[in-house]
């Protein structure tokens, strides 16, 4: 159990931070404690999880933005220094995807993928780490993808933007370290939301598939997520720096013949004679 006030007086900003994984992150930096800036590009909900937050932590802040503009980017930061004066956690959660065969991607669709994810977690990072660097203080958390080593048919811009945030975790981890600044990431699995089901698992055959392929039988929670992000967030992690941890039920040790194993029912025969 985190203590209440384990971030007390911090100041964490959280892009795509209005639904889903990123609102969870969120909640969990409020409820330690944390003064929270939601920065995403839908100011409807972005609002209404301010009001949300504001009765778990000290204080929620919303900014609308595209962090793939860098001018938008440099606002966010400087509203963050009007309101707060220091800023000590960001959470580069803010993404975008889309399925589509390689051989039909259009520089459009590729760049527009490649500079929310890759480009929009640089612009967010430099603004915070600036900013971090002169208080010799914080920590920055990126959320990838396992597809950005192991590859994915059809997800060509976000495989390739992801990796390159991993390569920007190490990298800035290495560079920043001396200043008490830590980077690192986190890999999430398959995690149950409403997107998920709506994309991933429309139909009952295609998640009982997917369960297959996870050791632990489940889908993630948001919470999953959202509670290694604190952890990264937090003194606790004060050795950990630019590395990537993966929260996946054991999904990517699972691969290959697992599933199919498991539909034949090999591993239940195999019981049955030992018993």
């Amino acid at each position: 159990m985190f203590a209440a006030d384990m971030l007390a007086g911090q100041v964490a900003v959280v892009t795509g931070g209005a639904t889903g994984i990123g609102r969870a992150i969120a909640g969990a930096l409020a409820a330690c404690g944390a003064s929270v800036v939601l920065a995403a590009r839908q100011a409807d909900r972005l609002a209404a999880a301010a009001v949300e937050l504001s009765a778990l932590g000290p204080r929620a802040l919303a900014v609308p933005t595209d962090i793939a503009a860098p001018e938008q980017v440099k606002a966010l930061f400087k509203r963050v220094d009007a309101e707060f004066g220091r800023v000590d956690v960001l959470v580069n959660n803010a993404a975008a995807n889309f399925i589509r065969p390689s051989e039909t991607l259009t520089p459009v669709r590729w760049k527009k993928v490649v500079d929310i994810v890759l480009n929009g977690t640089f612009y967010c990072s430099l603004e915070a780490g600036r900013r971090m660097v002169r208080r010799r203080s914080g920590r920055i958390v990126n959320l990838v993808a396992a597809y950005a080593w192991t590859g994915a048919p059809g997800l060509a811009p976000s495989a390739s933007a992801k990796a390159g945030v991993v390569a920007l975790t190490r990298t800035l981890g290495v560079e920043w370290a001396e200043y008490g600044v830590r980077v690192n990431a986190v890999c999430p699995g398959l995690i149950d939301t409403p997107q998920s089901r709506e994309r991933l698992w429309p139909q009952d055959w295609m998640r009982e598939r997917l369960l297959a392929g996870i050791p632990a039988q489940r889908f993630g929670a948001e919470s999953d997520v959202a509670d290694l992000v604190l952890y990264l967030a937090s003194p606790l992690s004060s050795y950990m720096n630019g590395t990537v941890v993966v929260v996946d039920g054991g999904e990517s040790l699972g691969k290959g013949a697992l599933p199919l194993i498991r539909e034949a029912g090999i591993i239940r025969r195999a019981r049955k004679k030992r018993a």
